[in-house]
């Protein structure tokens, strides 16, 4: 598993090196996904990587059937919840709104005040 693993990790590397590069046009851990595929499929008959293509297989295998339980807190707080979540769902929605709004504007702020100290120019 530790060797599945770790091909994985170093493809979502080359996929986020390479969208940078990019200009990010396409996600890195797409570019990385697509590459595992492609690479998995090129190695399939080769029988020096047939351990590794075999453990990547099962690594993936293993995170794909685990997914689902990594919503299952949020589903049973929602769930265990959900009478505050219909008494106050309004008051709710407005505070993740404003707070998103607030965030991205302090991020903006942020993001020009750093580029005037460091001598950039905001139109590059």
């Amino acid at each position: 598993m530790l060797v599945g693993i770790t091909i994985l990790l170093v493809f979502q590397l080359i996929g986020e090196t390479a969208a940078y590069f990019l200009g990010g046009f396409v996600p890195g851990p797409v570019i990385g996904m697509a590459m595992v595929a492609v690479a998995l499929v090129a190695t399939g008959g080769v029988a020096p990587l047939q351990p590794a293509h075999r453990q990547t297989l099962e690594t993936s295998r293993a995170i794909l059937a685990n997914l689902g339980i990594l919503f299952v807190p949020a589903g049973v707080g929602i769930i265990q919840h959900f009478d505050l979540i219909r008494d106050r769902g309004l008051a709710l929605l407005a505070i993740i709104v404003l707070s998103t709004v607030i965030t991205l504007a302090v991020t903006v702020w942020a993001f020009l005040l750093v580029k005037r100290l460091t001598g950039g120019s905001v139109d590059e």
